[in-house]
């Protein structure tokens, strides 16, 4: 039954308008809670970031996606009208910028999931999943969890075309070598080589030497190019 102040029935249809009353108590705390979570997750992603494209940018927009979806949740509501026209507008929307590893996309939805909790006014479960999350990525980063073989040179090795390398080069590696991975296959010469890139890890003791000259004698005194791939301080 509307009031008998129309101003006060205006107000009332302006900020009082969905299925879910939104105080603004509720308002600045989980955009609060949002944006200090976002940070943090901010800081774990530099902390633990090992590739070479860092940029500040992708750490900002992680904070600004948080607090964008907290307010979208509260906006929502249950209200299934609202839910649908965000998801038409968001639905035109699309990224110009390719992301360089799939790490940071994986980043995104953390962030994102905390923004919705936070959102959905479930401050503890925000809380614990960021605790959670962050400590989980410090933990493989500090322990190197599923890192690559450990490589200690570049193997070059050019071959005549047919020749089963593999079988060919087997014992020389399981005597001298830990690991040897295949990088990258090529032909050169007019396609009368074939050029063969291994990064290998040396079993201790072996002698650098002695691998060169094996290889180099099962390819009939081919080129055999074997450089560190561990830098050394100059005293």
């Amino acid at each position: 039954m509307p009031s008998s102040n129309p101003f006060e029935d205006i107000l009332t249809a302006l900020f009082n308008n969905g299925t879910d009353v939104v105080s603004y108590g509720d308002y600045l705390i989980a955009l609060g809670l949002s944006f200090s979570l976002s940070l943090v997750i901010g800081a774990v992603y530099q902390r633990t970031y090992r590739g070479r494209r860092y940029t500040q940018d992708y750490v900002h927009t992680l904070v600004l996606m948080g607090m964008v979806v907290s307010v979208v949740i509260m906006v929502v509501g249950e209200n299934v009208a609202r839910a649908f026209g965000i998801f038409a507008a968001f639905s035109i929307i699309r990224f110009r910028r390719a992301l360089p590893e799939a790490r940071d996309v994986g980043f995104i939805f953390f962030a994102m999931a905390v923004g919705l909790t936070a959102g959905a006014r479930e401050y503890l479960f925000a809380i614990l999943t960021t605790a959670i999350v962050c400590v989980a990525v410090l933990v493989m980063s500090r322990l190197d969890l599923f890192a690559p073989p450990p490589t200690s040179h570049s193997l070059l090795v050019r071959v005549p075309p047919g020749m089963d390398y593999e079988a060919a080069f087997s014992d020389v590696f399981a005597r001298l070598l830990e690991s040897a991975t295949l990088v990258s296959m090529q032909s050169v010469k007019g396609d009368k080589q074939i050029e063969l890139q291994f990064a290998v890890q040396l079993r201790a003791g072996a002698a650098a030497a002695e691998l060169v000259a094996d290889i180099r004698r099962l390819t009939g005194s081919g080129r055999v190019v074997l450089q560190s791939t561990t830098p050394r301080r100059v005293r």
